[in-house]
């Protein structure tokens, strides 16, 4: 065809062509998925999200790759039978992409094994904190709660602590003095926990029959020598997992509110200084 030949004969307008092309199908199909998981609500927004993310990456790297080879095709002859003696993926090493291809895989099985979502809270190698903001093929983006956007590559991930899978239990640990009576602070504990969950009520974990599954409660005495401090109560309850953060301030703001209403003295850090004469005790505040 006629064309075609002018195509073949004019190789940079044919390249530019098929990037015009790939970016069209790319733009085409991102908008479709998004307005097919925008009309649609049998899937969580999260993994919404999430699948969007990753097929958004897909599109684009697949054109890239497609514009590239098409391209490379265009001025080296016979392109294929040089593919087909190759082997793919003697082309693919021979280019130096062993981490992408790393990279690619760790980013697939962090999809297909549910380790996280776009929108949760996770903690990576133990060592970044934030809200998970991209999810792609290659690299994972994750914005620090200062502002600050990190980009690790998924080969690169070896830990994640998920903070938003489906619920989470707050934990609050009290140090309380020695010379408090442990009767009166489990009562003004308990009477804390009845103020928390009138609060917090919106925040409790439901069940499937919209029964709370754990409210806030008081735990017991932890330790009766936290730190060399004082003795230790602790108090836990359950909630909704997008909720946890708001909770937890919450119930930290009602616990210190009802001790100082009630006059329970927390522990304070004591340094004993010995002297010869006589040993010196030292408080901190």
């Amino acid at each position: 065809m006629d064309w075609l030949n002018l195509l073949h004969e004019y190789k940079l307008t044919s390249i530019i062509l098929a990037v015009i092309i790939a970016w069209l199908s790319v733009f085409i199909i991102n908008k479709v998925i998004h307005d097919f998981f925008q009309r649609t609500n049998f899937i969580e927004e999260r993994k919404e999200q999430t699948i969007e993310s990753m097929i958004r990456s897909l599109t684009k790297y697949t054109a890239t790759l497609t514009v590239i080879f098409f391209a490379v095709s265009q001025y080296v002859q016979h392109f294929g039978r040089v593919l087909a003696g190759a082997g793919i993926v003697g082309v693919i090493v021979g280019f130096g992409a062993q981490s992408l291809i790393k990279d690619i895989l760790a980013g697939i099985f962090l999809i297909y094994e549910k380790q996280l979502h776009k929108g949760d809270f996770i903690t990576v190698n133990n060592t970044f904190n934030g809200t998970v903001e991209e999810v792609s093929l290659r690299y994972l983006k994750v914005r620090e709660w200062s502002g600050k956007l990190l980009t690790i590559s998924n080969g690169e991930v070896k830990q994640i602590q998920n903070y938003n899978i489906d619920r989470m239990r707050v934990i609050e640990r009290v140090v309380v003095s020695y010379r408090e009576n442990p009767n009166k602070v489990l009562e003004v504990l308990e009477i804390a926990c009845e103020k928390i969950n009138e609060t917090n009520m919106p925040c409790l974990k439901l069940d499937e029959s919209n029964c709370v599954m754990e409210p806030f409660q008081v735990y017991g005495m932890t330790s009766l020598n936290a730190n060399f401090r004082g003795i230790e109560y602790t108090i836990t309850g359950l909630v909704d997992d997008t909720l946890f953060w708001d909770a937890a301030k919450e119930a930290r703001r009602i616990i210190a509110q009802t001790l100082y209403d009630y006059e329970v003295q927390l522990a304070e850090d004591t340094m004993v200084v010995k002297s010869q004469v006589s040993p010196i005790s030292i408080q901190r505040d």
